[in-house]
């Protein structure tokens, strides 16, 4: 099979699947389903046990670059686009991290996400910390739109923290935008708890967890 193929299958087959341990019903990622029919999942490789790192951060700036302009860059299939850079050979994942770590801010400002997939990988999962969704077999940096649900991860720094209060409240003075993102990063706490499914207001529907209805009480704050 052809890394391309590798891809869609662990796609497929994980990330559209459902897991127990998820936190919610539903497939890991909804999004990824959508995406892959409609062919607006992007792959590149970076071959080698040892890339050059200044090479492989030449491929993620382009990437940058890249994603924005990859159709439909408007409606609602712009949220479906994501951007692979497979890195099927690759040992030693730190690369992954520290490229990750290093770039991330400037996804961020253009609503963007970068994420760091790698066998092994310990980032916590939006709905159950003890998940870890970016463990994958194939090493990965993958690109995708910002989401609301992407808080916690923008958490840790004010400018991405503004980024996110940007997007999602566009409607706001960029001076309520800055006492906004002022309050939000003011505490050092930055453990946000694990989602936990809550009934709109005004909505009759129960929501569930796994199949089973989920008691309604208040969030946890951070």
């Amino acid at each position: 099979m052809s890394l391309v193929d590798d891809v869609r299958t662990w796609a497929e087959d994980y990330l559209t699947g459902v897991e127990p341990d998820l936190g919610r019903d539903g497939p890991v990622c909804p999004y990824v389903g959508p995406s892959l029919r409609r062919d607006l999942m992007w792959v590149g490789r970076v071959a080698g046990a040892r890339p050059w790192p200044s090479y492989v951060r030449l491929v993620i700036e382009d990437a940058l670059e890249l994603f924005g302009n990859l159709p439909p860059d408007d409606g609602g299939g712009a949220v479906l686009r994501c951007l692979v850079t497979a890195l099927p050979d690759l040992r030693d994942f730190s690369l992954i991290d520290k490229l990750h770590l290093e770039l991330k801010t400037r996804f961020v400002e253009r609503g963007f996400m970068l994420g760091q997939f790698y066998p092994g990988c310990k980032e916590p999962g939006l709905w159950n910390k003890d998940f870890h969704p970016l463990d994958s077999p194939i090493p990965m940096i993958v690109v995708r739109s910002m989401m609301a649900t992407d808080f916690p991860f923008l958490l840790g720094r004010p400018e991405w923290m503004a980024a996110y209060v940007k997007k999602f409240a566009p409607g706001l003075p960029a001076h309520v935008r800055q006492v906004v993102v002022g309050r939000l990063t003011a505490s050092s706490n930055l453990d946000v708890p694990a989602y936990q499914l809550q009934a709109e207001q005004g909505s009759a529907t129960t929501p569930t967890k796994n199949g089973s209805p989920v008691h309604l009480g208040p969030r946890k704050a951070s």
